[in-house]
């Protein structure tokens, strides 16, 4: 807490509120709480009654999470955990003997989640034309210091390689608010980027979610960061934390 004059005070508050509204704009922050009082109910001409205050600001994920690369998020404290599935957009194509596509489906693909090291369990397994971005497909309450993991796999004439969030080569990894995609080509330059990465991409490609979200891009089909196939987009997942008190 702070006391100055009511002139000092404007001035203030109203730097305070210009600062935040660049920055909620860019972040997508929720809006600061905060209470403000008077020395004086009452003011006279020539009296300088003096302010009180203080802001609350919102926390930001990281507040709460620590992320170990490529996607470990492990809580600082209890929290509540939606998932959502946003896309699941592996392919299967043909082609004739001039390499044109003639024939395609979708590949069912399957999402997984590890709480505290403990064995991967389904927690989505569909095509892409099955997934709703709005709908939660699991909910947890995960204690303080308890690692949670993703992983992502597709089936077609069997089931392809686990790829998890511990596992080296950036095939899933986990992002924020201003996280740049760890893709050869940046993800909102690539000509098929999936409609679903979109609306999660501000204009210079980087991520762009609530400021409690966490998301998960998984890169199902290619190991090879340097192919243009490897474009993170078989797989994502929106994660969104809020503490439990």
């Amino acid at each position: 807490m702070k006391t100055r004059t009511l002139a000092t005070i404007v001035a203030f508050v109203l730097s305070i509120c210009a600062g935040l509204t660049t920055r909620s704009a860019a972040q997508d922050l929720q809006a600061p709480v905060g209470w403000l009082t008077t020395s004086q109910t009452y003011v006279q001409a020539g009296t300088k009654p003096t302010l009180s205050w203080g802001i609350t600001y919102p926390a930001v994920v990281k507040d709460i999470i620590t992320i170990k690369p490529p996607g470990t998020c492990t809580p600082k404290k209890k929290v509540s955990m939606d998932v959502r599935v946003i896309g699941a957009s592996v392919k299967v194509v043909w082609k004739n003997s001039w390499g044109v596509v003639t024939r395609w489906e979708w590949a069912q693909t399957e999402a997984q989640v590890s709480i505290n090291n403990g064995n991967y369990s389904t927690i989505f397994s569909d095509t892409q034309d099955k997934v709703n971005a709005n709908k939660i497909v699991y909910t947890k309450t995960v204690n303080a210091n308890q690692p949670i993991n993703f992983a992502g796999r597709y089936n077609w004439d069997g089931w392809s390689t686990l790829f998890k969030s511990t596992s080296a080569g950036d095939n899933v990894v986990a992002l924020v608010t201003g996280d740049t995609p760890p893709t050869t080509t940046p993800l909102y330059q690539q000509p098929t980027i999936e409609d679903f990465i979109k609306p999660y991409l501000d204009g210079a490609g980087r991520i762009k979610i609530g400021s409690m979200d966490v998301i998960y891009l998984m890169e199902l089909t290619h190991t090879d960061k340097k192919d243009s196939g490897f474009d993170l987009q078989d797989l994502a997942l929106l994660v969104t934390f809020k503490v439990v008190e």
